[in-house]
């Protein structure tokens, strides 16, 4: 990790980020929530932040799946794996600029619009979803 002195911090409390519902494993299953997953990688993959993830993205998706997985109610696979996640901490390596946040959260977006009918995501937890994800990305800004 680099040992930057001008590490910004959001102005919001991660504690304040409600979760989303973890009826969305019950409804999704693990194996839909992985290839949204994969899926989102994939939008990734072509987006002008690919720079910051390393050339096969595949370590890098499987990794982020557990971390779903776990955090829309599935087993703790990420933590007994991983650790807590402790997400702010393990990105702060990489300069996560509001325009890298707003292309990353362009690329879940797109998954998102048809992850209804694509994964069976339960559609009345989708907006919960989004508003996690716009909190939680915000949080991983460590750049102005």
């Amino acid at each position: 990790m680099d040992e930057r002195k001008d590490i910004f911090t959001p102005p919001i409390n991660p504690a304040d980020i409600p979760a989303p519902s973890r009826a969305i494993h019950a409804a999704m299953g693990r194996d839909n929530i992985i290839r949204m997953v994969e899926d989102f990688y994939q939008e990734l993959g072509r987006s002008s932040i690919r720079g910051m993830f390393p050339s096969d993205l595949t370590k890098s998706a499987r990794r982020s799946a557990m971390f779903f997985v776990q955090l829309l109610g599935g087993p703790a696979e990420y933590s007994e794996q991983h650790g807590p996640p402790r997400m702010r901490a393990r990105h702060l390596a990489f300069r996560i600029t509001p325009a890298a946040r707003d292309v990353w959260l362009a690329c879940f977006e797109r998954v998102l619009e048809g992850a209804v009918a694509a994964y069976g995501f339960p559609a009345e937890h989708l907006d919960g979803f989004r508003r996690f994800l716009r909190d939680f990305s915000l949080w991983m800004v460590n750049v102005r």
